[in-house]
């Protein structure tokens, strides 16, 4: 499936104009409209959290650099 993505603002809240799309003529696609999100420091501060969450998860911290290191091993190994 080939995608596009593109941003624009809108003018007309009846009437929205895409162009210079990379479809043939005839080509039957779907369109999906969705708001953009304006606060890209809030997200970012919600993936922070997240990610800090899940570091500090019980499994995360049990494991240790030698084990990651034999694992990386292995894998490179083949095994």
């Amino acid at each position: 499936m080939k995608a596009y993505k593109t941003y624009l603002t809108v003018k007309d809240p009846k009437k929205v104009v895409l162009s210079d799309i990379p479809f043939p003529a005839g080509q039957r696609i779907e369109v999906v409209l969705r708001a953009a999100e304006d606060d890209i420091d809030k997200q970012l501060k919600e993936l922070k959290d997240v990610l800090k969450a899940t570091q500090g998860l019980p499994q995360a911290q049990i494991i240790t650099e030698q084990e990651i290191a034999e694992e990386v091993d292995s894998f490179r190994r083949g095994y």
